[in-house]
């Protein structure tokens, strides 16, 4: 079977070769090379294997079981995170750990080892995981923890799918006095004013995560929102409403996210947020996933996709190196259209070659313009490892391997525990290749 794979950047592979699960390890055409596939929703190639199959994970996404008592819940790889608090939250349970979309499988949220707004508080997913249970073509059906010394959980974790077939899994969920949020909003009017408020804004909430007006100047530089929450402490406990999303239905031409339009956007949405600091409670859908009731909401950036750059920086260059790379994306005439910024903290990921570490992370995204964006991205990575940062590798498409060998110096592990069977167009492009 074959069949149209993609990334959420708007990467294709054509008539790509569809494996079931249950054929990963019998069938031989996989040794050529394949990957995992969920709900491909990472931003670049990390999701792709151009030259070979795709391992078919979505369709087996059943929860296999749930302690309402300790919050436990395994499941299998292909369950979306939307599916996972739609069963739990009822019962007054919720993930530690949620990226910016529900849209994510389970075993895609271990592979990446996502992050959310509460990194300062709980980590990243990875923190959550007790039990992974992997397929691989040279070692059959594996249990992996983090107690048992092979090294393969931590591989497994910010693994990039590479060290098995997840097939399923055993997570820590939080308890929660309401699935609603009470959500303060802070309107600031240039970057410094966010890093004077970042701190305390993590010692006193839950969640927080600041949006930035990316075409500010002078001392409008940096202006925007920082949006803070926590669970009500009383309240419902509703799985999520259910309601259909606005749906792009085409491609434009031109991308409209850029130039006028942007800067009327970014005008608009700075001042719906009143002056001073503003509380409501909002359902966690419009907290977590504002973007969710937009179906398809990546056609926006036009028919030769999107490239988003996300970077993590040192803390004590935090805020020179975030100015340095707005200041790039400003002198090349670019825009973000969503421009985030967040702190980290410094819980470590049980994962080696997970993204997130302490300091602050910046995530912008651009149509792609060709040789202008990409040189632009480069100039970005400069920026950032020349501040001792990193770069995401599941939010991109180019970087070069030297990019990526200084960002995870220790990849080299992750190549020695790799599947011989399991490849992807990134990993092919940064490690393979050299």
């Amino acid at each position: 079977m074959t069949a149209h794979v993609e990334s959420w950047g708007g990467l294709c592979v054509e008539n790509s070769e569809l494996l079931k699960p249950e054929a990963f390890l019998a069938d031989e055409r996989a040794r050529g090379s394949a990957l995992p596939y969920g709900n491909g929703r990472s931003y670049g190639d990390s999701c792709l294997n151009a030259s070979g199959a795709a391992i078919e994970t979505r369709k087996a996404g059943r929860i296999i079981s749930f302690d309402d008592t300790t919050g436990i819940l395994e499941a299998e790889a292909g369950l979306l995170l939307s599916d996972l608090i739609d069963a739990v939250a009822p019962a007054g349970w919720f993930p530690a750990v949620l990226p910016g979309t529900q849209f994510v499988t389970l075993g895609g949220a271990i592979a990446n080892d996502i992050h959310g707004k509460n990194h300062h508080r709980r980590g990243t997913f990875g923190c959550h995981v007790r039990e992974i249970h992997l397929d691989r073509t040279d070692r059959g059906s594996l249990v992996v923890t983090p107690e048992d010394g092979t090294g393969l959980f931590e591989a497994t974790v910010g693994g990039l799918g590479l060290t098995g077939l997840i097939r399923k899994a055993s997570v820590q969920l939080m308890r929660v006095g309401a699935s609603s949020i009470r959500q303060e909003t802070t309107r600031f009017n240039d970057l410094g004013e966010y890093f004077e408020l970042a701190r305390e804004a993590d010692e006193r909430h839950e969640y927080a995560v600041a949006w930035l007006d990316s075409l500010g100047t002078g001392t409008r530089f940096g202006r925007g929102h920082l949006i803070a929450g926590d669970h009500e402490t009383k309240g419902g406990h509703s799985a999520a409403a259910g309601t259909s999303p606005l749906k792009i239905p085409f491609t434009p031409p031109i991308s409209p996210l850029q130039g006028p339009f942007l800067r009327l956007f970014n005008e608009t949405y700075f001042r719906s947020a009143q002056a001073g600091v503003s509380v409501k409670t909002v359902a966690y859908e419009k907290f977590f996933f504002p973007l969710d009731r937009i179906g398809r909401w990546n056609r926006l950036y036009g028919p030769r996709g999107l490239h988003q750059h996300q970077s993590v920086i040192p803390e004590d260059v935090g805020f020179e190196t975030v100015k340095k790379l707005l200041e790039c994306t400003q002198a090349t005439g670019h825009g973000s259209f969503l421009t985030v910024l967040k702190r980290f903290g410094s819980l470590k990921s049980p994962g080696f070659m997970s993204f997130p570490r302490a300091g602050y992370t910046l995530t912008l995204d651009f149509p792609d313009k060709g040789s202008a964006t990409l040189g632009l991205l480069a100039k970005l990575d400069e920026v950032t490892l020349a501040a001792g940062g990193a770069v995401n590798p599941y939010k991109d498409r180019r970087m070069s391997s030297a990019t990526f060998k200084s960002s995870f110096p220790e990849w080299q592990k992750l190549e020695a525990m790799r599947d011989p069977a399991l490849l992807s167009d990134f990993w092919r492009r940064t490690v393979m290749s050299q």
